[in-house]
């Protein structure tokens, strides 16, 4: 018999027995929801069997890696459909992604809509017949072959892979389809309930533009029609919201051909951006934060000892210089670093907080590019904290409130996610467990719970990020906290102590915004480009029923103005309730209907966008009004 800890009860089983097998002893409910498990802190399939005593969770769709399963599982389902309506189609990877699943697919001819809806009505007929999924091991020469008779070439490059390790190459059997896959999977395809395939782009075999263009296809699957209805319905909201169509009907960016990911901000987009720029300066300059700036373009020899030339050179534009390789910034830090060395430094000078708002590059594969949120030029607002050990967690911790004040401004929530130390990482693990720990620390000593991110640390350093949700239930990662103890020690960075010798300070990265573009693109999204009265563009429309009204609201608009509110006169020859709706497209937060009535009083017609008209009032009050909304950062 064996011991099994689930939520702190203690039970006996036989040793062998499955997690799907104490899932249902538990009671059917739970074996009918159930995903997959975790055993020691390992995710693993419902198949498992259970040998040693051993501390136990079952995954539910509720839970994040259970989630995952589920998708997964899906993405076998419509492998198997295609599969039975293209016999010749190739199959790439399949995973599960934070918004459902996707496949990549070799096929050959270009996928129709007609061929998604064929393919979901033959993923529904799977799920009808419920059939099991069995895990199979077999021995790497024999895995190869199998792939290889069904001239599956792409399975047998990643087969060929992992052959070298000497392990058993697993694969999962449902019915007449096979795939290759690590798992964990559901027990069989009944357990999905509702599916929907959502889009189909091109993607490159491994994210090589070397390698060929295959046919990727998403979708979404729930336990339950109605999450999968509230979803449909949530993308459709989307779809209202896309930020590149009201960035463009808003006149705030646009993105031309002759520079692909690379943005353009028009007039209304660069108020927008100075706006956050000034409340991100302002609210650094509270925090003790100084502004600095470094060059874009820096030689190679400071990126190969940032690490940067050997951990990041595919993500880099490169140029040369007077026969020296320089490589345009993808990051702010290492110029940090050189900042920080222009003067000798004391004890007494730390902690030290550098802010930048710099304009950094990173190579985007033409696919992965999305409007504002996948870029290739970005302004990141980076700020580097040097300091000292004993100062460590208290940073941490000022950094935490700072981005929770800064997310609550904007009414967001958000949760955290610790990033644990990856492969492909810099220094020893013992310095990575203490970072690791001291970010734990200071995040629980604030009263925060966090997620655990296994394996996706920085390669210099763990990392807090901050993952936001918008109106819509989305979540956006934009905020970080990264501790590093490496860039000091590569650029030798050195303060005198107390004690007069000297000591290597220990450094923080960290962003709010993550991207000034992207967080633009969130807040479009987010606001459905109805922006708070203290970020939006124009404040303020004043609509000239007739010619002769017109003096008058110039008059109006240059009172305002010098009040300091933005501002603007629609004077074009247009009916009044035309002129309102087309201010209301616009998301002008007032509107000032000027007629005689206003005129012969002096006094100005105030309608909201969101609350319609409220009256008539002085033009003081009104600007007092404003001034007061714009002060609070009121969000209605």
């Amino acid at each position: 018999m064996i011991k099994v800890t689930l939520k702190g009860d203690v039970r006996e089983f036989e040793s062998g027995t499955t997690v799907a097998e104490v899932a249902k002893s538990i009671g059917a409910g739970l074996y009918k929801a159930a995903c997959a498990g975790r055993v020691d802190g390992q995710v693993v399939d419902l198949r498992t069997a259970l040998t040693a005593d051993c501390t136990l969770e079952i995954l539910t769709f509720e839970n994040e890696d259970g989630k995952k399963a589920y998708w997964h599982t899906t993405s076998h389902i419509m492998a198997q459909a295609v599969q039975h309506l293209f016999p010749e189609a190739k199959f790439a990877i399949g995973p599960a992604i934070e918004n459902g699943f996707y496949y990549d697919f070799d096929l050959p001819r270009t996928l129709t809509p007609e061929d998604l809806t064929a393919i979901e009505a033959e993923m529904k007929k799977l799920i009808k017949q419920n059939i099991p999924l069995e895990r199979v091991e077999v021995p790497a020469e024999e895995a190869l072959k199998m792939m290889e008779d069904l001239k599956q070439d792409y399975k047998v490059e990643l087969i060929k892979e992992h052959s070298g390790k000497g392990e058993k190459i697993s694969f999962y059997k449902q019915g007449d389809y096979i795939d290759l896959c690590a798992g964990p999977h559901l027990m069989s395809t009944g357990c999905v309930k509702a599916v929907k395939l959502t889009n189909c782009t091109g993607a490159y075999w491994r994210a090589d533009a070397n390698n060929k263009m295959l046919q990727r296809v998403y979708g979404i699957s729930f336990p339950k029609t109605a999450d999968l209805d509230q979803y449909v319905n949530m993308l459709e909201e989307a779809k209202k919201r896309d930020h590149r169509k009201l960035g463009r009907d808003l006149e705030l960016f646009t993105i031309l051909e002759e520079g692909p990911g690379f943005p353009f901000f028009l007039p209304k987009g660069m108020i927008l951006q100075n706006l956050l720029m000034d409340y991100w300066r302002d609210v650094h300059k509270k925090a003790g934060y100084q502004e600095i700036s470094t060059p874009v373009i820096l030689s190679r020899k400071l990126w190969e000892r940032s690490g940067h030339w050997a951990h990041y050179k595919d993500n880099m534009y490169t140029t040369v210089i007077d026969d020296e390789d320089y490589a345009i910034k993808p990051m702010n830090c290492p110029g940090g670093m050189l900042v920080y060395k222009t003067k000798m430094r004391s004890y007494k000078d730390l902690p030290l907080r550098m802010g930048e708002v710099g304009l950094v590059h990173r190579h985007e594969l033409s696919g992965a590019l999305h409007g504002l949120m996948r870029v290739r030029c970005f302004h990141q607002d980076d700020a580097h904290i040097f300091m000292t050990p004993e100062q460590m967690k208290s940073e941490i911790q000022g950094v935490v409130r700072l981005i929770d004040s800064v997310y609550k401004t904007f009414g967001f929530s958000y949760f955290i996610e610790l990033s644990t130390m990856p492969e492909d990482h810099m220094g020893d693990k013992a310095t990575w467990d203490n970072a690791t720990q001291i970010l734990r620390d200071a995040v629980t000593e604030l009263g925060y719970n966090y997620e655990v991110n296994e394996g996706d640390g920085a390669f210099y350093g763990p990392k807090l990020d901050f993952h936001l949700r918008d109106c819509l239930g989305r979540t956006w990662q934009c905020g970080t906290i990264q501790l590093d103890f490496q860039l000091p020690e590569r650029f030798e960075l050195e303060y005198t102590g107390a004690d007069g010798q000297k000591h290597r300070p220990i450094m923080l990265h960290r962003v709010v915004f993550g991207s000034i573009e992207r967080f633009i693109g969130i807040l479009i999204e987010h606001f459905a480009g109805a922006f708070p009265i203290w970020l939006s563009p124009v404040q303020v429309q004043i609509l000239p029923i007739a010619e002769r009204h017109q003096e008058y609201a110039h008059r109006l608009r240059d009172e305002l103005d010098a009040a300091g509110i933005r501002v603007e006169v629609d004077d074009r020859s247009e009916k009044i309730g035309y002129k309102i709706r087309e201010a209301q497209l616009q998301k002008t937060p007032y509107m000032l209907v000027i007629g005689d009535k206003e005129m012969e009083s002096d006094n100005i017609s105030v309608r909201h966008r969101k609350a319609g008209d409220l009256g008539a009032m002085s033009l003081a009050d009104f600007v007092a009004r404003v001034n007061k909304e714009v002060a609070d950062k009121t969000l209605d």
